[in-house]
């Protein structure tokens, strides 16, 4: 069973989507965001499998969760350098985990 202190040693953080393309070279439909968490990480790739619920234009000022912690993985051509959160709908697309609020960017999950 999983203790606090794994938990602990995921780092989820804040960021603001700055931008989203197409991800043509997915396996299956994806878009790659560049995150912005704030000065202390910077900025962050991520390839997302969110075509479902989500157009690239309406991405861009997003705020998202994402674990920043994990080492990069390679998707087709591109690094993905964070895991973007969500949660499957009724059907199986990706639904964005984010705060009911606007935050700062770059805050760590607790």
């Amino acid at each position: 069973m999983p203790t606090i202190n794994d938990f602990l040693a995921l780092d989820i953080r804040v960021g603001r989507i700055i931008s989203a393309e197409d991800f043509p070279e997915a396996r299956k439909p994806a878009y790659k965001l560049t995150i912005d968490f704030g000065p202390d990480i910077g900025t962050r790739r991520s390839s997302a499998q969110i075509t479902k619920h989500y157009e690239k234009d309406e991405l861009v000022g997003r705020i998202v969760l994402c674990v920043v912690n994990f080492p990069p993985r390679q998707v087709g051509p591109f690094v993905s350098e964070v895991l973007t959160l969500g949660v499957p709908d009724g059907d199986g697309g990706c639904v964005l985990i984010a705060p009911d609020r606007d935050v700062p960017v770059g805050g760590r999950l607790y």
